[in-house]
């Protein structure tokens, strides 16, 4: 019986191994980086102005298909927002390690369709006011919540070379502070490159 269980396991492993192989001859490591515009949705009503910023990073991609691949990242993610009314510009800036688990789907070659969650571990934030007076200018700090989770959609294109280049939508589900249900939404746009 145990002979029976090793063949199984033997011929699963052999299935998904060829069935990759079709689509790629093993599983891939990479460098990633990209732009970022953010900002933040105020108890899904409202949202801020959008801030720049930049992300970089590290991924592995394994196919468990001649379609499908999972795809996990460790980022560093420059986040915040704006907010600008008559009195001034309040920004906050967020510092991020960002952890996705990406699901990729190949419809066709070269081309991917992505969905996944995504866990984040505040690491640093700044404040500035600017009121246009130098004597009502404040940097005045806000404290964040260390943890946000979120789940990511996107799509992109991957060369045979391996250098791939999308898009992506981060929607926040966690508040980044305990009042006003702020949570975070990020667009990126990235250029990877495999090892």
């Amino acid at each position: 019986m145990k002979t029976i269980y090793i063949a199984i396991a033997l011929i699963i492993t052999s299935v998904v191994s060829l069935s990759a192989q079709d689509r790629k001859n093993k599983a891939t490591a990479g460098i990633k980086g990209g732009y970022n515009l953010s900002s933040v949705s105020f108890d899904g009503t409202s949202e801020t102005s959008k801030l720049h910023g930049f992300h970089v990073g590290i991924y592995g991609e394994s196919y468990i298909g001649k379609y499908l691949s999972i795809q996990p990242e460790i980022l560093y993610s420059q986040q915040g927002y704006k907010i600008v009314d008559d009195s001034g510009t309040y920004t906050q800036k967020l510092d991020y390690i960002n952890i996705p688990l990406m699901l990729k789907l190949y419809p066709v070659k070269s081309f991917f369709l992505e969905a996944g969650p995504q866990i984040g571990f505040s690491i640093a934030h700044k404040e500035t006011f600017d009121s246009g007076f130098i004597l009502y200018d404040t940097s005045e700090e806000f404290e964040p919540n260390n943890f946000d989770w979120g789940v990511n959609l996107g799509a992109g294109f991957k060369s045979d070379a391996g250098v791939s280049l999308g898009a992506r939508y981060h929607i926040g589900q966690s508040d980044i502070y305990d009042e006003d249900k702020p949570k975070n939404r990020v667009w990126q746009i990235y250029l990877g490159f495999e090892f």
